[in-house]
């Protein structure tokens, strides 16, 4: 039998099986995922094969191949890789320039490890109805910069409900995952969108000025007008897995655009005389918070780690 998996809490799967029923399943045995150490070897959007069995539960025998997924380093110091959502058409990073601060880089290493698996990604900028005149100011400068790079942004305040139907038009009969920090607003989100669904919604750390955890598991939920959202729980930090260190500046896509001009074809842009990477940099046609997060890539291949900040 086939089905779709729709939430995850653990070592729990509910499937939504073909026939349309939701039967509560466990992975068969020490069945893993070839060539990738996860924590999860099932994520929310498999299209999976289950067994039933006599306790009125079932076993995922095996995953249908994925057209792509969304997937991060689990830990700080881990080798293993924690997949977010599978088979998804879109994600959308929720991002708040401030209560709580999402750092450029979060946003780079988000940006790239969707090029790297071919997950279409639109910045959606909440809380703009917080923002003093500085936020405000910056927020106009990262939706110019990312605008030009080729990302969609577009500006939301959930609360007060600015921006909402341009998204419900963009998650239209669409599978999309959201992701972000914790407190960026997805739960305050997902409840505007699907009246009734009651999200538990969390408070910002004042002192610390980050969110707390709300969502504990991940879960695909349908839309009224058509298309599902993939909710998942904050990222403090988004660690990349399984880049090629050759293969980092692709998923950039004006470095890669500009390192065609590079004198060496290796050029790792860091140091190499005659890169045209460098000098644009130098001359910002490429900005500076983007080659830092590329250079904080390039890192983590060298230190295999990833630092909780980002």
């Amino acid at each position: 039998m086939k089905g779709l998996v729709v939430k995850n809490t653990g070592s729990w799967y509910t499937v939504r099986t073909d026939n349309g029923y939701d039967i509560e399943s466990k992975i068969k045995g020490n069945f893993r995922l070839r060539g990738i150490r996860t924590t999860n070897p099932v994520a929310v959007g498999d299209r999976v094969e289950i067994e039933e069995n006599s306790e009125g539960t079932a076993f995922i025998t095996a995953i249908e191949d994925r057209k792509n997924y969304i997937i991060r380093r689990a830990s700080n110091l881990s080798k293993q890789a924690h997949i977010i959502a599978a088979n998804v058409d879109q994600a959308m990073l929720i991002v708040t320039v401030n209560y709580p601060i999402t750092t450029t880089v979060f946003i780079d290493r988000f940006l790239a490890t969707a090029e790297a698996y071919r997950v279409p990604v639109k910045l959606v900028f909440n809380k703009i109805d917080r923002y003093g005149s500085e936020d405000k100011e910056y927020l106009q400068g990262l939706i110019q910069l990312y605008t030009t790079i080729g990302y969609p942004c577009s500006m939301l305040s959930a609360e007060g409900g600015d921006g909402l139907d341009e998204l419900k038009a963009d998650l239209k009969g669409k599978i999309t995952v959201l992701s972000g920090h914790s407190g960026v607003g997805k739960s305050t989100i997902i409840n505007k969108l699907i009246p009734g669904i009651s999200l538990r919604t969390g408070d910002i750390s004042e002192y610390h000025n980050k969110g707390m955890h709300t969502t504990t598991f991940s879960e695909m939920v349908a839309l009224p007008e058509g298309g599902y959202l993939i909710d998942t729980p904050g990222i403090k930090g988004f660690g990349t897995i399984d880049m090629e260190e050759a293969e980092i500046s692709h998923y950039f896509p004006e470095i890669f655009k500009i390192s065609a001009g590079c004198r060496f074809n290796n050029c790792s842009h860091r140091h190499e005389p005659g890169c045209a990477v460098l000098k644009a940099v130098s001359e910002h046609y490429i900005s500076e918070s983007r080659y830092r997060s590329y250079l904080s890539i390039l890192e983590d291949k060298e230190e295999s780690k990833y630092r909780e900040e980002y």
